[in-house]
C-alpha cells in the first residue's frame, strides 16, 4: 500500500504541476463546501436512478452553474450506497495534532501520518482516475455509480465540468473505509476494474488531503 501512494505521488498522471500544496488544498476545500448533488441510496428509490444519472451527467454539469437557468454552483456529484455510514472523524484533533507533529520536529513520513489518522479515527481512502471531460468521463462515471447502485462499492464522487477551461480534466474518487487495510484497498480496486474501467488508478488516503499533503 505505501508504494501505492508513493507512485501516486510520483506519478505526473492527472496532476496540475505548478501549484503549492496550499492552492490544492483551498481548491478542494471550497469544492466540499459547495452543494453537491447527491444519489443516497437509502433514501431514493432506485427506480428513479437512471433518470437522475441522465440528468446528472458529470460532462454536462457546470462548476459554476448556470444563472440563466438560476441553477447554482455544485462542488460535487456524488452517489452513497445502501451501506454509507455516518463518519465519525475527529478531524479538529487531527489538525491540532499535526501541527504539534510538525512543531516538534519529528520526520513527517507514511508511518507518522498512519498514527495521526488512527488515533483520530481518519481511515477512509479512495481511488482516484483523472479523466478528460465528455463521452468516457460520463461512462467511467456510469460504471461507478451503477455499481455503487448494486452495493459492491461504499461511495464516490466525481467533479463538474470547469467551463473556464482553467482545468478540463474530471476527478472521480471511488471510496473505502480504511486505509490500512490494503486487502480491502486492492478488493476496491479490483471491483472498479470488473466494471470495465481501464483507466489509470492511484491510490490517497483522506487524511493525506484533510492535511493539505499533496505530490512533492
Amino acid at each position: 500500500l505505501h508504494d501505492i501512494m508513493e507512485e501516486e505521488e510520483a506519478s505526473a498522471n492527472g496532476e496540475r504541476e505548478n501549484f503549492a500544496s496550499d492552492h490544492y488544498a483551498a481548491e478542494a476545500l471550497a469544492a466540499d463546501m459547495e452543494p453537491w448533488i447527491i444519489f443516497d441510496c437509502r433514501k431514493t428509490p432506485k427506480s428513479e436512478f437512471d433518470a437522475w444519472l441522465e440528468s446528472n451527467r458529470p460532462s454536462q454539469v457546470h462548476k459554476f452553474g448556470d444563472e440563466e437557468s438560476g441553477v447554482g454552483p455544485v462542488g460535487w456529484i456524488s452517489v452513497r450506497g445502501p451501506s454509507d455510514q455516518s463518519s465519525d472523524k475527529d478531524l479538529e484533533g487531527l489538525w491540532e495534532s499535526w501541527e504539534k507533529l510538525l512543531a516538534s520536529g519529528r520526520p513527517v513520513t507514511f508511518q507518522t501520518v498512519k498514527e495521526l489518522a488512527l488515533n483520530h479515527r481518519v481511515l477512509s481512502g479512495k481511488w482516484l482516475m483523472h479523466l478528460d471531460s465528455g463521452f468516457k468521463l460520463d461512462h467511467a462515471w456510469e460504471c461507478v455509480a451503477r455499481a455503487i447502485l448494486e452495493g459492491k462499492i461504499w461511495s464516490a464522487k466525481v467533479s463538474p465540468f470547469d467551463p473556464t477551461g482553467g482545468d478540463s480534466r474530471h476527478v472521480i474518487c471511488v471510496y473505502n473505509r480504511n486505509f490500512t487495510d490494503e486487502e480491502d484497498v486492492m478488493r476496491l480496486d479490483s471491483v472498479i476494474r470488473s466494471t470495465g474501467i481501464k483507466c489509470p488508478l492511484f491510490y490517497k488516503p483522506d487524511v493525506y488531503t484533510y492535511l493539505g499533503i499533496y505530490r512533492r
